[in-house]
């Protein structure tokens, strides 16, 4: 009786497989996929809601400007009832997506919107959708 021995077969992709995975997305498609996903909390969309307007929003600041500087952390972790940590990582995918920045005073961190970025990402949507 003979052994069968299988040999592996390399398989070469074919064409429909490399349709359906579409073409590599450039940097803008990128950048606009990571805007989205920062945008996709509601935590985070009630923070550029509440830095859209400061002033309506959270008292006056010792150390910032509420328009300005933008606002103080310990303020928007406060309204947001979250920790100052869970803030943090809400403020960075936001800033990643360069929907805010940031600005250090001392030992505050003070948040605004980046309103250029933010209309642009409002019309690239308006492109793609």
């Amino acid at each position: 009786m003979q052994a069968h021995t299988s040999q592996a077969t390399r398989r070469e992709p074919d064409t429909q497989e490399a349709d359906e995975a579409g073409p590599k997305p450039d940097r803008a498609t990128e950048d606009l996929v990571e805007a989205l996903k920062a945008l996709a909390s509601d935590k985070r969309l009630a923070v550029l809601r509440w830095l859209r307007d400061p002033t309506a929003h959270f008292p006056p600041q010792r150390d910032g400007d509420l328009v300005r500087d933008g606002v103080c952390a310990v303020f928007l972790a406060e309204k947001l009832g979250v920790s100052q940590p869970t803030l943090h990582r809400h403020m960075q995918q936001l800033m990643g997506a360069g929907l805010v920045v940031a600005k250090r005073t001392r030992q505050w961190t003070f948040y605004r919107r980046d309103e250029r970025r933010i209309a642009d990402l409002a019309a690239r949507i308006g492109q793609v959708v």
